[in-house]
C-alpha cells in the first residue's frame, strides 16, 4: 500500500491522515500511432502522479494522489475509431463535483494534472474558482514541466519521441517493435496564421496524419524516457510540496 495513493490505501489510514493537498491526473484515451497503445496518457500521467507523489511525501508532504481520469476532450477526432471524447462541459461537470467534494472536507489545494493536449483546464478553473473561492486550484502538463529539446532529438506532441521513450520506460511490454510505428508526419495548415502559431483552429486529426501520430518517434529509447521521467517527477514533486507548505491566503509576496 502506497499511502498517498487513494486507490491503494484505506479508511483506517485516511481517517487520521490530514491531506495538505490533492493533486488530480486526467489523461485520454486515444490512437497513439500503429504501435503504443490507447491508454498512453493514462498510462504516463498515472507513473508520473505516484512518482511525484513519493517524493513529496518523503519531504514529508501528506499529499492525496487521487484516481486518474481516463478520458479527455477528442473532440477533433471523431472519426477515429474508439478514441472516447469528453466534452469540455462534461469535464466541467466532472471537475466540479470532485472540487466540491474537496472544499466540503477541508483539503482546499487542489492540483490538476494534465496528461493530454486536447485537454484545457485554465478556463475551467477560471470559472470553478468563482464558485470555490477559499481554495486555490491549479494546473500543470507534464509534457511543459520540463524542456523536452533537452532529452529529444525529435519535435512532435502526439506518439513521438518523447512519448515513445516514456513508454519503453514505464511499459514496454506495451509498445510493438519501432519498425512497426508510422512516421508521424504532420500535415501544416494551409492558412498563415494557424503556420506561424498566432491564429488556432483546432486540428482534424484525420486530415493532419495518416497514422495518427504527429512526430517521428524512431529514435526514441528507453533510457531517454527513463531520465525525462525522474526530471518531471522530481519538479513536480517541488510543485506538490510548495502548493503544501503556501498558505492560501498569503499567497502572494509583498
Amino acid at each position: 500500500m502506497r499511502p498517498y495513493i487513494l486507490a491503494e490505501t484505506n479508511w483506517k489510514a485516511i481517517k487520521k491522515l490530514d491531506v495538505e493537498v490533492a493533486v488530480l491526473p486526467w489523461g485520454a484515451t486515444e490512437a497513439h500511432n500503429y504501435h503504443l497503445p490507447y491508454a498512453t496518457d493514462n498510462y504516463q500521467i498515472e507513473a508520473i502522479a505516484a512518482e511525484a507523489g513519493k517524493r513529496a511525501w518523503e519531504l514529508g508532504t501528506k499529499a492525496m494522489i487521487l484516481p486518474n481520469i481516463p478520458f479527455g476532450v477528442n473532440t477533433g477526432q471523431a472519426d477515429i475509431d474508439l478514441n472516447i471524447n469528453l466534452n469540455p462541459s462534461t469535464q466541467f461537470a466532472i471537475l466540479s463535483d470532485v472540487i466540491e467534494v474537496l472544499n466540503r472536507q477541508g483539503i482546499l489545494k487542489l492540483i490538476l494534472l494534465n496528461g493530454h493536449g486536447g485537454n484545457s483546464f485554465k478556463p475551467l478553473l477560471r470559472e470553478l474558482g468563482l464558485k470555490f473561492p477559499k481554495m486555490l486550484l491549479v494546473t500543470t502538463s507534464f509534457f511543459e514541466i520540463v524542456d523536452k529539446s533537452a532529452f529529444f532529438e525529435e519535435s512532435g506532441d502526439h506518439a513521438d519521441e518523447m512519448e515513445t521513450s516514456l513508454m519503453l520506460h514505464l511499459r514496454p511490454d506495451l509498445v510493438l517493435p519501432l519498425e512497426e510505428a508510422g512516421l508521424g508526419k504532420e500535415r501544416k495548415s494551409r492558412i498563415k496564421g494557424i503556420r506561424e502559431g498566432w491564429a488556432w483552429s483546432e486540428r482534424k486529426w484525420s486530415m493532419v496524419t495518416v497514422d495518427t501520430g504527429i512526430g517521428n518517434p524512431k529514435k526514441a529509447t528507453k533510457e531517454k524516457g527513463e531520465k525525462f521521467f525522474a526530471a518531471i517527477a522530481q519538479k513536480l514533486a517541488g510543485l506538490i510540496t510548495d502548493i503544501a507548505q503556501t498558505e492560501i491566503e498569503n499567497r502572494y509576496e509583498d
